[in-house]
């Protein structure tokens, strides 16, 4: 995984992530129920700068609005990394985990071009999210 000059790596970020929060003695804050609460904040920030876009404005921003989304995104990020390091979760990891269960729910032959959810396509997928 690599941002910005191409050498960051999440071990990187999770490093620079439990230095500042030990520097400034915020563990004692960062239970799961906050740091997920602290997510869904950010996310909610990201989501913000889109809210009354149109598509084609989304999917071009201005430099303000990219620069902003980039911090919003950095926010998201360094939370949801936080989150996996308290519930001993290797993000990477999970988000294979994912991808694999995501390819059994929408295959290849019925959702291409399809963006019914999983149970609408008729694949006889479980209802899991």
């Amino acid at each position: 995984m690599c941002c910005g000059n191409g050498s960051s790596s999440l071990n990187d970020l999770l490093t620079k992530i439990r230095e500042f929060v030990r520097e400034r003695d915020w563990s004692q804050y960062h239970s799961p129920k906050n740091l997920s609460m602290a997510l869904s904040v950010e996310a909610a920030e990201l989501v913000e700068i889109f809210q009354w876009l149109t598509e084609d404005q989304s999917r071009n921003l201005t430099p303000e609005q990219k620069a902003h989304a980039a911090e919003e995104i950095g926010d998201v990020l360094i939370y949801l990394v936080n989150l996996a390091d308290k519930l001993g979760i290797e993000p990477i990891e999970a988000a294979f985990a994912k991808m694999e269960k995501n390819a059994t729910k929408y295959p290849v032959e019925k959702a291409r071009g399809n963006a019914a959810k999983y149970d609408e396509l008729g694949n006889g997928a479980s209802s899991e999210g």
